[in-house]
């Protein structure tokens, strides 16, 4: 098995059961370690470290992430979903991407997601339950980034090929 498909699949059973309530999943295998590269585009903010380690997500680093993730109209900060960093931390690894993910939207307060609402943002939106990201990976096509995380349906997959960004979720498979 190849390096990249062991990867996958490694992703595929740790996220697979994403959209199924919490108290009806089997706890899967976890890696030992995972790490994340993400720079918010806006503010240049950064974090470039492991998040989770010895079966345990690291505290300290998951709320340097929510800040990198933070709704920046807001200046609010929100708990993040950390299996959105399962997501992100699985497809940067299926690519062999080692760059920043470049974060242009995470979490977003109602009143910001509002204010956004057009025919491509839902009024739903799981940006403001603190599950999806909106970014570009450079060093990978968002066409690839976007058909990648579809094939391994673990979330909501948005790919808005216009604007040249991708958006991933931890919510139910689904592509648009």
């Amino acid at each position: 098995m190849t390096v990249r498909r062991e990867i996958i699949t490694a992703g595929l059973g740790l996220l697979a059961c994403s959209a199924v309530p919490r108290a009806a999943r089997a706890q899967p295998p976890l890696p030992p370690m995972r790490s994340l590269r993400v720079q918010r585009v806006a503010t240049e903010d950064r974090f470039d470290g492991v998040y989770f380690r010895d079966g345990r997500y690291d505290r300290e680093a998951l709320h340097k992430l929510d800040w990198v993730f933070r709704d920046l109209s807001a200046a609010e900060v929100t708990p993040m979903d950390p299996r959105l960093f399962d997501v992100l931390h699985v497809v940067a690894e299926g690519l062999g991407n080692t760059e920043f993910y470049q974060i242009s939207s995470g979490y977003r307060t109602p009143e910001h997601n509002g204010a956004l609402r057009t025919s491509r943002v839902s009024e739903v939106s799981l940006h403001m339950s603190g599950m999806a990201a909106d970014f570009r990976l450079p060093g990978s096509n968002a066409y690839g980034v976007a058909r990648m995380a579809a094939e391994m349906q673990v979330g909501g997959v948005g790919l808005y090929r216009r604007d040249g960004f991708v958006h991933l979720d931890c919510g139910p498979p689904r592509r648009w």
